[in-house]
């Protein structure tokens, strides 16, 4: 089981690089997580994927999607929302109709933000996500206040651990059926 990460936040110490790392410590027997790097794909232009088609860090992440068996992304939250560059990669990813990696996905979210981790970014991301029909795992909710779940950008509270580990269980779940 290949599952694909996700890091929200483009900062190498971000904390959801952070909840990444858990979730591959935390995942079941047979499962293995690959983070995908989404800092350098360009900003979505309709002209540019006509004129040139996908830039290579774009086909790179198509390709990174369509050979996982199942994603798990990990959300800051920004303004109350998404970060612009996942909604960015999302919006790359989602192109091609019916050719679009992302469709009917098996995927998890979770995220690590201020008091609430990250439940609004999430809610949005859902929204998105119903574009292409990915299948999102609903519970448990992974959200993680960073002042309570992290020592050095490791997650170490044992509650949000044990989140993780159930999220990646129902995702490699859902996956295999």
């Amino acid at each position: 089981m290949n599952i694909l990460g996700i890091a929200g936040s483009l900062r190498r110490a971000s904390t959801n690089r952070g909840l990444l790392r858990a979730a591959g410590e935390l995942l079941p027997d047979g499962a293995q997580l690959t983070i995908a790097d989404i800092s350098d794909i360009p900003i979505y232009n309709w002209d540019d994927e006509q004129e040139f088609g996908y830039a290579e860090p774009v086909q790179r992440f198509r390709d990174e999607i369509r050979s996982a068996d199942a994603l798990l992304i990990s959300t800051p939250e920004y303004n109350n929302s998404m970060p612009g560059a996942l909604k960015n990669a999302i919006d790359w990813a989602s192109r091609g109709g019916a050719d679009s990696p992302l469709n009917y996905k098996p995927a998890a979210i979770m995220g690590a933000a201020g008091r609430l981790g990250s439940v609004r970014a999430q809610m949005h991301l859902r929204t998105v996500l119903m574009n292409n029909q990915l299948k999102v795992v609903q519970a448990p909710e992974v959200l993680v206040p960073v002042s309570e779940g992290f020592t050095d950008g490791e997650l170490t509270h044992e509650r949000y651990r044990d989140q993780v580990r159930r999220l990646v269980a129902a995702l490699v779940e859902m996956a295999s059926s």
